[in-house]
């Protein structure tokens, strides 16, 4: 259905319930509006190919608000197993300049260029993840790959060193 006029008979007739529906999915008004909003542009770009009713467009705009969900859990789940908060090292207690001269010396002899690169860009100059993988062209969980993997080599140099 691309038929203009009839797309705006939808509109006027099933807004506001779809609408609802999906500020009471997303208990957010911009997020529901740009959802009942995407239904309305897939109408209008022909990429239905059923016809058009109520029923179709609130079961579209309840898949859609499902799906925002599932892909903002996915991405607030991958966020927190993979994100390293500078705040965490800010809680800790600083290691003397001993501590730091060997930390230099193991990043520069012990680490791979690429993690040495990925430290660096994550710690020196502060860039997040996506930052990151973008600058270098890989993907966020290479970066992650690269920084766990350095940090659990570094701390574990360091513990041979204490014993």
């Amino acid at each position: 259905m691309t038929d203009k006029n009839s797309i705006e008979r939808l509109f006027k007739a099933h807004y506001l319930q779809m609408h609802r529906l999906a500020v009471a999915l997303l208990h957010n008004d911009d997020l529901a509006r740009d959802i009942v909003h995407d239904v309305f542009v897939s109408l209008l770009d022909g990429k239905t190919g059923v016809a058009v009713s109520g029923g179709y467009l609130m079961k579209a705009t309840r898949n859609r608000c499902l799906n925002l969900i599932r892909d903002s859990e996915i991405h607030q789940r991958v966020a927190n197993l993979f994100f390293v908060d500078n705040e965490e090292y800010d809680s800790e207690d600083w290691p003397d300049d001993d501590t730091i001269a060997r930390i230099y010396n193991l990043i520069a002899n012990c680490i791979s260029p690429q993690s040495r690169r990925v430290m660096e860009l994550r710690f020196s100059q502060g860039l997040r993840f996506a930052e990151i993988a973008s600058a270098m062209g890989i993907s966020e969980t290479a970066v992650y790959r690269h920084l766990s993997h350095a940090l659990t080599l570094i701390r574990k140099k360091l513990k041979e060193d204490e014993q």
